[in-house]
């Protein structure tokens, strides 16, 4: 029984592919359709009919492209595209509408055809879901843009210059001192880092104040904890009766570095995970639990500006700083690791978690692939966590009000305390 259906279905399978063509134009023609659906009939240029007919004509040329001759396909796609473009030059000159998006997306809609005939049905399929999808947003996608500033559309290609054009160029090789410099994976780090900041910075900005002191703390902990620190101390002075909302907004910051930590050795060395994964859950729970604390007992309808970062972490030149000083992370660390041996792999992580933890576990991380112990490099990477948390709710205290130092510095220190114990002990 199996063998007479797989036979049915190989003489059939043309047929089917076909089918499936002329259901995929269907599905972008009722999107068409849809959109022109209060125009009188005879004024659409191509509905739901004309979407699937083209599909089905697409799945037709790359039939023939293959039983006749090679130039079947080219010269229906051709002739095709000659009458597509008759109509809509008509359509032009009575409606002045000089739209070539629905021209695009036929043509598009005979070339999905023909792939799901002659290629692959499920690419077929992705691309005519995706045309739809894309075509029935107009609005949307339009507004995005609206709303999108210079800097930011700035900061997006930046982003892919330096993943898509710069990072497969690199050499994937150690070079230097011990061979502990790779181009490549340097770079790679540096992508990830810039990829998780964007990615904070458009949740602050989507966001938005409106939302709240909590979910800006939260969020803009993915991109700058240390701006959002400045800006909540400052705003503390002036601001005394939500000083407690404001440090749980901080403590929210602070705290989700370390879900960003645990990704960024998930990502470099899985094995690290056991041993880390107990001190920086303790660490972070240390501070969140506070600022729920704090948000349950004195919660208030409050806005605030959002604190985006007034530096864009895209710009080229913060990259190639943050690669820059990846390296010599690496190289002070192999060594110190020569020189001092453990003992100045955790001096090396106190001294660069005061700037930034990022580049201390990333280093790290990718350290313990090859020269260090995966113990010394998860201890590393909580020292420089406790010290960069340290020394924010030092800046809590020197900038902010008497409350919203306490508020803070407290859960920093006993979540410093409580991760060195643990990595220590593990």
């Amino acid at each position: 029984m199996d063998d007479v259906a797989s036979q049915f279905l190989t003489a059939n399978e043309s047929a089917i592919r076909l089918g499936v063509a002329l259901l995929l134009g269907a599905l972008i023609g009722i999107e068409r359709g849809w959109v022109a659906r209060e125009q009188q009939a005879g004024e659409r240029i191509a509905g739901v009919r004309t979407h699937s007919l083209v599909g089905l004509l697409g799945g037709i040329a790359a039939l023939l492209s293959e039983a006749v001759s090679d130039w079947a396909f080219p010269l229906v796609f051709v002739t095709v595209a000659g009458i597509s473009l008759v109509a809509w030059r008509a359509k032009f000159a009575d409606q002045h509408d000089y739209s070539i998006t629905g021209l695009v997306g036929l043509l598009l809609t005979f070339c999905f055809g023909a792939v799901a005939v002659a290629i692959d049905l499920t690419l077929a399929a992705a691309g005519a879901v995706v045309t739809a999808v894309i075509l029935d947003n107009k609005r949307e996608i339009h507004g995005l843009l609206n709303k999108l500033q210079a800097h930011e559309l700035d900061a997006g290609l930046k982003l892919l210059l330096i993943t898509v054009v710069m990072l497969p160029l690199l050499p994937d090789r150690g070079m230097g001192p011990g061979e502990v410099l790779n181009p490549y994976e340097i770079w790679w780090m540096v992508v990830l880092i810039a990829s998780i900041s964007f990615v904070g910075y458009f949740a602050v900005r989507l966001g938005g104040a409106e939302k709240g002191i909590l979910f800006t703390g939260l969020f803009a902990g993915l991109s700058s904890s240390t701006a959002l620190t400045l800006h909540f101390a400052r705003m503390s002075r002036h601001s005394r009766e939500v000083e407690a909302m404001l440090a749980a907004g901080i403590l929210l910051a602070c705290g989700t570095m370390f879900p960003r930590i645990l990704l960024y050795a998930a990502v470099i060395n899985p094995s690290l995970l056991p041993a880390l994964l107990l001190p920086v859950t303790v660490m972070g729970m240390l501070l969140y639990l506070p600022a729920l604390y704090l948000w349950r007992h004195h919660r208030q309808a409050l806005r605030v500006d959002s604190p985006t970062p007034i530096q864009n972490p895209l710009e080229l030149r913060t990259a190639l700083l943050f690669g820059g000083l990846l390296a010599v992370i690496m190289l002070l660390g192999e060594w110190l690791r020569g020189a001092l041996g453990e003992a100045g792999i955790y001096l090396l992580a106190a001294s660069s978690g005061v700037a930034d933890v990022d580049a201390i576990t990333l280093s790290l991380s990718r350290m313990s692939l090859e020269r260090i112990s995966p113990s010394t490099a998860v201890l590393g990477i909580v020292i420089a966590a406790a010290v960069n948390n340290v020394f924010k709710s030092g800046l809590a205290i020197a900038l902010g009000s008497r409350s919203l130092g306490t508020h803070v510095a407290l859960p920093m220190v006993a979540s410093m305390v409580a991760g060195l114990a643990l990595a220590w002990w593990m």
